[in-house]
C-alpha cells in the first residue's frame, strides 16, 4: 500500500499529531523557550514526579528494542524489522543534531534559584538537550505502528502515550519544548521515510520475482 494511502487510514493519528505540532510551535514563538518551559513545568505533586520517572522509559532506546524482540516473538517479523530502522535511522539523526547544536539543559540553562523541580532519583544531563532523543524514538515507534497496523483504535493511544513521553522530558527537567516538538518530528519523518523506502524496496522485489 501507498505511504499515502497509509496516512489516509492513520488520518486520525495525523491529524492529532499536526494540533500538537502547530499548537505546541505557537506557544513557543509566543512564549519562548525559557518561559515555556517554566509555565509548563508550574505544577509539580509527588504522584505525577513518580509517574513520569517511570513512563519516560517508554522512549528509551532500550524499550524501542524490548519491543523489536516482541514483534519477533509474535512472528510480526515485518514490524519488527521496520520499528528498528527506524528506531536507528531517528536516533541516528537526532544525536548528530545533538552533538552539532550542543544546547544546554534546563539545569544549565537556568541559574539555580531560577527553576528547583529536580527530581530526587531522577539523574538530570547539563548538556545536549536538543532534540530530544527520548522523544524521537516515542515518535518514531508510535508512527511506525500506526502506519503498519489496520487497527484505527491504536491510533489515540499511541498519539497521547507518544506525546506524554514528551511532556515527561519537561516535567522532569530534563529537555525545553523546542526539544520535543523538534524530536517529535524527526521522529514521525523517519518512520514516513522508512515506509516509503519499505513500499519501493517491496515493489522492486516483486518485479524480479516476476522477471
Amino acid at each position: 500500500m501507498k505511504l499515502i494511502q497509509l496516512i489516509k487510514k492513520a488520518s486520525l493519528y495525523f491529524v492529532g499529531l499536526s494540533i500538537f505540532l502547530m499548537g505546541g510551535s505557537l506557544f513557543l514563538i509566543v512564549q519562548g523557550k525559557a518561559n515555556s518551559f517554566l509555565l509548563i513545568n508550574n505544577f509539580h505533586n509527588q504522584w505525577f514526579d513518580s509517574l513520569f520517572s517511570k513512563f519516560t522509559f517508554l522512549g528509551d532506546g532500550i524499550f524501542a528494542l524490548i519491543l523489536c524482540s516482541l514483534f519477533l516473538i509474535f512472528k510480526k517479523k515485518r514490524a519488527s524489522l521496520l520499528t528498528l530502522i527506524t528506531f536507528i535511522f531517528s536516533g541516528l539523526v537526532a544525536q548528530l543534531i545533538k552533538n552539532i547544536a550542543q544546547n544546554p539543559r534546563p539545569k544549565l540553562f537556568f541559574k539555580p534559584d531560577v527553576y528547583v523541580h529536580f527530581i530526587d532519583g531522577v539523574t538530570v544531563s547539563n548538556n545536549f538537550s536538543f532534540p530530544s532523543g527520548h522523544t524521537t524514538t516515542a515518535f518514531a515507534v508510535a508512527t511506525i505502528i500506526v502506519l503498519i497496523s489496520e487497527k484505527k483504535i491504536i491510533q489515540f493511544s499511541l498519539l497521547l502515550i507518544a506525546i506524554l513521553v514528551g511532556y515527561s522530558r519537561i516535567y522532569l527537567g530534563q529537555h525545553f519544548l523546542l526539544d520535543v516538538i523538534t524530536g517529535a518530528f524527526i521522529g514521525t519523518l523517519s518512520s514516513l521515510i522508512t515506509v516509503y523506502f519499505a513500499e519501493k524496496w517491496t515493489k522492486k522485489q516483486k518485479k524480479n520475482i516476476i522477471k
